[in-house]
């Protein structure tokens, strides 16, 4: 009861409801920095959920899969027995985020996919039509920051336009092929790239950090670390049909 009329209660003039308000987004929490991306979406005033088990991907309204070890969270994936639920949700429609890992965990294929002691390659959940090499850019310490033109933010344009995104990308992949419904949202052009260890090999080829194809969403870097609230902000309007 106290809850009911809690909600019917008038904001308060001034106070303007946040963009996630009344939406409950699950993390999945197996592994990386899942903590981070569940400060990021309560803090645009969504319900966080951390995702371990097959019965907590009940009644979410979108999933985030957080930066970590791609290799880790799909092993930790199958033994919690949350892979096939995954795809399931994937492939049913649930809007998903991936950042990092999650992007490799979202792609229908890996270049260059690890491969345990068995001799098995790494598997993903799916959903994305694309293809990416996981650490990409080259390893921990090749790790460097810089700004991105990102299509889809126009939301938070100004009189001087929409600002650039600061991307840190930390042993971040790129997508090296997109199928036909996948739409390019950002690339880390060749001037950008000095830092990256084959960078040698990179001349005078923007690299994918950045897709997007219906409800899935995905980057190489981590918006969730550097206090970039704008990609959280684009998934949500995704989450509630208004991107």
């Amino acid at each position: 009861m106290t809850n009911s009329l809690s909600s019917a209660l008038p904001r308060p003039a001034g106070v303007a409801e946040k963009p996630g308000s009344g939406l409950r987004i699950g993390v999945l929490a197996l592994q990386g920095d899942f903590r981070e991306h569940l400060r990021a979406v309560e803090t645009a005033g969504a319900a966080g959920v951390g995702v371990r088990r097959p019965a907590e991907l009940e009644g979410l309204d979108g999933l985030i899969i957080p930066g970590g070890e791609s290799t880790a969270i799909d092993k930790l994936a199958r033994a919690f027995d949350l892979a096939e639920p995954l795809q399931q949700r994937i492939a049913d429609g649930l809007p998903v985020y991936g950042s990092c890992a999650g992007m490799i965990l979202l792609a229908h294929d890996i270049a260059d996919p690890a491969a345990d002691l068995a001799g098995n390659p790494q598997q993903t959940f799916g959903g994305l039509d694309i293809t990416v090499r996981r650490n990409a850019f080259g390893r921990q310490r090749e790790s460097f920051e810089t700004d991105l033109d990102f299509k889809g933010l126009e939301f938070s344009a100004t009189e001087q336009g929409v600002a650039p995104v600061h991307a840190v990308f930390i042993r971040g992949p790129w997508v090296e092929r997109v199928g036909p419904g996948v739409e390019v949202l950002a690339q880390v052009e060749p001037a950008d790239q000095e830092h990256a260890s084959h960078a040698a090999d990179l001349q005078g080829t923007a690299r994918i950090v950045a897709v997007r194809s219906g409800q899935l969403l995905a980057t190489s870097f981590h918006p969730e670390v550097t206090g970039e609230k704008r990609v959280h902000e684009l998934f949500i309007r995704m989450i509630r049909g208004e991107a």
